[in-house]
């Protein structure tokens, strides 16, 4: 008899949300994580005396619009959501304004500000919720060939589906600028629908600028003490369903013998035997596990990219206050913290060169100010995440240049709250290279693959892998960001894979 039926290569919490599914249909599964505590990117450590430090992804807000949260009970495993109403403080640093969980409201304030624009922004969400819906949907499912057709034709709802998809195919940027006229508007709504990766000028981008209106259905909250709370509570659903959780357990090498997954060796030499193996890894990560006999050639012609972006954070003595500012809402919410499109737009080009960015636009989480756990009295947990940052550079090396990349970060930000750096009493400085070191993201890339059309959907990682199966190897599974639906903390890549080892396993189907 093998040791476990499943045996899960990682502990991501898309890799948690499969062994936890796996769990409770009775299987036997255990989790084999490198790292001293689970989660992947979705983990918190006090890294400054009082102060908890997220390592990845901070804001959950596409895992809202699964039922995973429901399905694994986490509530009962200690999740406890903080609600983050506003969602987002939009600024250039002289005209702040908000987007609230209510849409109405969010398009009042809008007019008051910017005269026709709430109306635009309503136009905006009548056109494309249905779509928004529809994808959420795609998201819940394994990719087909056909569905992003039927989700096109199935979103239109009265409206003519032929002029939907000429949008679709488009840029994302030239879809904002159809509906919003004022840039101060505009830019930051484009730097949202950027975190995904392409810039506004890329074609076939415009669902990343599409499914804006997923924001209001779901929300955006924080797991009470960081993002990791997630992940803790995935952790425990996993062992009340009888599921073992191995930390400080690198593998070094997936068993395969006679073209099946036949267990996992770690780097100490102990070995695991299972019916299955999940690999929650990077899918380079998974390709390097295997004899190179069973990777086949589009496994290694996936497109990683040249990093994506770095984050910097900071354990202030003080609270955040910005020039423009609304106490507490300015705190609250993701800061889009754009000048102009042009920002954007010049960081690319210098990525392009392979230079950091000089003066990038900035994600802004101040959270602290909904959960007083991140912080002491009085103090703050502040996150900037900034694009581009080559992992590559044209000049010099991350070794000789993170000084310059971080100043440049805490620069851009003291354009709307001067004074920060007077405040910092603890850092964490995160390139490309880190994020690659410390957690296991090739070159640096939060989404693993480029988050291009043609790696996405039933083209992620690439077509004969896109259904969570590894080809040409029985009984390994795929899930993480590598997988469709993509990066972001959403649990739906973990899920759908979860409903194909379980289908395959127990010969049940999904309960």
């Amino acid at each position: 008899m093998p040791d476990f039926d499943v045996l899960v290569m990682g502990a991501g919490h898309n890799a948690l949300v499969t062994a936890a599914y796996a769990a409770k249909a009775g299987l036997r599964v255990g989790v084999f994580e490198r790292r001293h505590l689970v989660g992947g990117a979705v983990s918190t450590e006090e890294l400054v005396p009082g102060y908890r430090f997220d390592y990845g992804g901070s804001a959950h807000i596409l895992i809202r619009m699964t039922p995973v949260v429901r399905e694994l009970e986490l509530t009962r495993h200690g999740l406890h959501y903080l609600e983050v109403d506003p969602m987002f403080h939009a600024s250039d640093g002289e005209t702040p304004w908000f987007v609230w969980r209510d849409a109405e409201r969010t398009a009042r304030e809008l007019e008051a500000l910017f005269p026709g624009q709430g109306e635009a922004y309503r136009r905006f969400l009548d056109d494309w919720t249905p779509f928004a819906r529809s994808v959420a949907d795609l998201f819940n499912s394994a990719p087909g060939p056909l569905e992003m057709g039927k989700m096109v034709r199935g979103s239109g709802q009265g409206k003519d589906w032929q002029a939907q998809l000429s949008r679709i195919l488009r840029p994302y940027g030239d879809v904002a600028r159809e509906y919003f006229s004022e840039e101060r508007v505009r830019a930051p709504l484009t730097w949202m629908a950027a975190q995904s990766g392409p810039p506004p000028s890329d074609p076939l981008s415009a669902p990343f600028l599409l499914w804006h209106p997923l924001y209001h259905e779901g929300g955006v909250a924080r797991p009470k003490g960081g993002s990791g709370g997630l992940t803790k509570a995935l952790r425990r659903a996993v062992e009340a369903d009888g599921g073992q959780v191995f930390t400080d357990a690198p593998v070094k090498r997936i068993l395969v013998k006679g073209g099946k997954a036949q267990g996992i060796e770690l780097e100490n030499g102990e070995t695991y035997t299972a019916r299955a193996v999940v690999s929650g890894t990077h899918v380079l990560t998974t390709a390097g596990a295997l004899s190179p006999e069973h990777v086949p050639e589009a496994a290694r012609r996936v497109r990683v990219g040249n990093g994506f972006g770095m984050v910097l954070r900071l354990a202030l003595s003080e609270r955040v206050r910005y020039r423009r500012h609304t106490e507490p809402e300015s705190r609250v919410g993701l800061g889009l913290l754009i000048k102009n499109e042009r920002q954007l737009l010049k960081g690319y080009g210098e990525y392009l060169a392979g230079e950091p960015t000089t003066d990038p636009p900035l994600i802004a989480m101040s959270f602290s100010a909904v959960d007083d756990s991140l912080a002491p009295p009085g103090g703050e947990v502040l996150w900037l995440w900034a694009q581009y940052y080559p992992y590559e550079l044209a000049s010099g090396s991350w070794e000789t240049r993170t000084a310059e990349a971080r100043e440049n970060i805490l620069r851009a930000f003291e354009h709307y709250a001067p004074g920060t750096r007077d405040t910092i009493v603890g850092e964490l400085v995160q390139t490309p290279p880190w994020l690659e070191r410390e957690l296991g993201l090739y070159r640096g890339n939060v989404m693993h693959l480029e988050m291009s059309f043609d790696q996405m959907f039933a083209f992620r990682p690439w077509m004969s892998a896109s259904q969570y199966r590894w080809p040409g190897v029985r009984g390994l599974y795929l899930t993480g960001a590598s997988t469709h639906p993509g990066g972001g903390i959403m649990g739906a890549s973990g899920r759908n894979a979860a409903r194909v080892l379980v289908k395959d396993l127990t010969r049940r189907g999904w309960r």
